[in-house]
């Protein structure tokens, strides 16, 4: 499954010179952003960032392109379709490992945001993350950061990781329905998705919740994980360093006002696709992960070096390889203002 994940980047050093800003006729900055699902909340603020009008407020005409998630957003990019990526940090750190050069330029989530929760009819039989060997675990797709999380929390107890057969379930719907009608023993899932899940099927157990520090600190032993970020090639970082900077502007504006509103003034700006028709449960969901929004966009030493630790923990690649954790991100543009 790994090798079918990095095979599409046999190109990369090519394409990631060959993307570039586009200046329509209008004088505004085009910029593709591949979104790694729109429907989970761990990428709110990069849709919320458009909604509020801060991209153009910065001068830049954002199309977001929306992806079953973060491993196909990444696929976008090396392909070509899309500039930025507004996916998890680990990326970064997986293609360093490759000799490709990522570099992730804000941070929005301090913690991953995910929840690694049992189908409402193997809560008895599933208490501990050691009863999941011989058991079919759920991802968002193949390769991505839900995967890796789930290898990492897998070998930390003690469970062969190929004794877990692991499928992609998406998110949002798809992913709700795996859980509920037990086509998967557990899965990851994202908010708005988790709180709807528990709502309907308060039996199902948690196993591991990503959404807070004390969450983080139980399910991985680390005090920060940093999670998701906007990333693009360092070329295209240093051929479009104002554009760089007006994006980080925008999204850090979106994190200080998200700190200053309430759930139910942050679920309004949302666009009612992504909150749902039950905009109290989408309220409830916000008001658990709010912890795990960034305040300020910065990416912290020991976030990156937590991060680092989990994939060498899980990837052969990563733990064979000698990565600068300090070129995987920059703090230069977020703090610039």
């Amino acid at each position: 499954m790994k090798k079918k994940f990095f095979a599409v980047f046999a190109l990369f050093a090519f394409l990631e010179t060959s993307g570039c800003a586009r200046t329509p006729q209008s004088g505004r900055i085009k910029v593709r952003l591949a979104v790694g699902g729109q429907n989970q909340m761990v990428y709110l603020p990069t849709t919320l960032t458009e909604e509020l009008g801060f991209y153009k407020a910065e001068g830049v005409d954002v199309e977001l392109q929306d992806f079953a998630g973060g491993s196909k957003a990444l696929q976008a990019l090396v392909g070509g379709s899309a500039d930025v990526v507004s996916g998890f940090y680990d990326h970064t750190i997986q293609m360093a490992a490759e000799g490709r050069e990522l570099v992730a330029f804000v941070t929005m989530l301090r913690f991953p945001g995910l929840v690694f929760v049992t189908a409402p009819q193997k809560a008895g039989e599933i208490v501990k993350i050691e009863d999941m060997k011989g058991r079919v675990a759920g991802v968002t797709t193949a390769g991505s950061s839900s995967q890796m999380l789930m290898t990492y929390l897998l070998q930390r107890h003690g469970v062969p990781v190929d004794s877990v057969s692991v499928t992609a379930i998406g998110s949002a719907a798809t992913a709700i329905a795996a859980i509920e009608r037990a086509k998967v023993d557990a899965g990851m899932l994202a908010d708005p998705a988790f709180t709807l899940v528990m709502k309907r099927n308060p039996s199902a157990r948690v196993l591991a919740d990503f959404r807070t520090a004390a969450g983080v600190q139980d399910a991985i032993g680390a005090h920060a994980y940093p999670a998701s970020v906007l990333y693009a090639p360092r070329a295209w970082v240093d051929a479009h360093r104002d554009v760089t900077a007006r994006l980080a502007r925008a999204v850090r504006r979106t994190l200080e006002w998200m700190q200053t509103h309430t759930p139910e003034e942050i679920a309004a700006k949302t666009p009612p696709s992504l909150r749902g028709e039950d905009e109290g449960l989408y309220v409830d969901a916000l008001r658990s992960s709010m912890p795990m929004f960034s305040p300020d966009g910065v990416m912290t030493p020991d976030g990156a070096e937590a991060v680092h630790k989990l994939l060498a923990g899980s990837m052969d690649k990563v733990r064979g390889a000698t990565i600068n954790l300090s070129n995987t991100y920059t703090n230069e543009f977020i703090n610039g203002r």
